[in-house]
């Protein structure tokens, strides 16, 4: 019962002490202490490191933004930095309207839609018996696997190129076409180029971009799953694909969700496969927004054409690349959540 009379004395006691001590002596014990020089030291120094970053990082950004929004005029005007003097629209109506914008997003949402789904159910699979079971020559499949990662997949393109033009399975189908089942045409094989088959077909067959990173990923996820709930399981009289459906699967969603959205973002922005398998203009993806709109040729033909033509470009650019921003605004926490669980964060 003393104990807590003492404290609260000791305290009245310390507080008078202070209050009676000049408001100056006080400042001064407050404000001019090592300590508290330390720590506006450090505040100062990552204040101004955090803003130089960030200016470095996102001023390149911002000067594009801006050169969306600016007419011709301002690019010839030297008084013109970041806040254009003519704001307008043009150039978003221009893309939207001559470049297809519309279309090529339609396109490009469905194509990048379908490949991600198909690779990332396929890559669970391979990635699953890679991690979970034991059988000769899985160490060499998945060194086999990390070795996709590295070898540059234009010197696929020839091959790729032939065997989408005149895709045959053994020749299954030639042989249909020469008995009379299959129409004649058929008979040096089927000519996939210019529709979705060949994105389909190789993410089906996991062989499509980055699919080694997928299953990299997802095996490093399954291998920290305990052994002993697929165990228990079995001894519950479940067999491997219901204990995977109905235990696995759920347990991996945010990591499914991660690999889904790095396969959406890099079909959507993929470069090499698009121009590879669809050569004909009537396909309108992303890549082929990027160009001068027809309704811009005339305003881009005086001093200061190459710096418009640029702001052009860069807005195309920064069209194709708004809804991936708007789709990671949405799911960030599913990607934080699969990259913490896939084993390459340390806790």
């Amino acid at each position: 019962m003393n104990q807590p009379k003492v404290a609260k004395e000791t305290k009245n006691k310390i507080r008078v002490e202070f209050e009676r001590t000049p408001l100056l002596e006080r400042l001064k014990a407050k404000f001019l202490s090592l300590f508290f020089l330390k720590k506006v030291v450090w505040f100062v120094f990552r204040l101004v490191l955090l803003i130089g970053l960030s200016y470095i990082v996102l001023f390149p950004f911002f000067s594009k933004i801006a050169g969306s929004f600016m007419s011709p005029e301002d690019f010839v005007d030297a008084t013109v930095r970041l806040i254009p003097k003519h704001f307008t629209l043009d150039i978003y109506k221009a893309i939207l309207v001559d470049n297809d914008y519309f279309a090529a997003f339609a396109n490009t949402f469905t194509l990048s839609f379908v490949t991600a789904i198909l690779q990332m159910f396929t890559c669970c699979l391979i990635a699953y018996g890679l991690a979970k079971f034991k059988f000769r020559g899985n160490k060499a499949v998945f060194i086999a696997v990390i070795l996709t990662m590295v070898i540059p997949h234009q010197t696929l393109s020839s091959s790729l190129r032939v065997n989408f033009t005149y895709f045959d399975i053994y020749g299954l189908i030639g042989g249909l076409s020469s008995i009379g089942i299959l129409p004649e045409k058929f008979a040096n094989g089927i000519n996939l180029m210019n529709t979705h088959w060949p994105m389909i077909l190789l993410s089906v067959a996991g062989l499509a971009f980055k699919n080694g990173l997928y299953i990299f990923l997802l095996r490093q996820f399954f291998r920290g799953v305990p052994d002993e709930l697929e165990e228990s399981a079995y001894m519950d009289g479940s067999g491997t694909l219901r204990t995977f459906i109905q235990i696995i699967l759920p347990l991996s969603i945010p990591m499914m969700i991660t690999v889904f959205l790095f396969a959406f973002c890099w079909q959507w922005t993929d470069n090499f496969y698009t121009n590879l398998f669809y050569t004909s203009t009537r396909m309108k993806l992303m890549p082929s927004v990027v160009g001068i709109p027809k309704s811009l040729l005339s305003a881009t033909q005086y001093a200061g054409e190459y710096m418009y033509k640029s702001a052009i470009n860069n807005t195309c650019g920064l069209m194709i690349i708004a809804p991936l921003v708007i789709l990671y605004a949405f799911c960030q926490r599913f990607l934080v959540q699969g990259i913490e669980r896939s084993g390459l964060t340390a806790d």
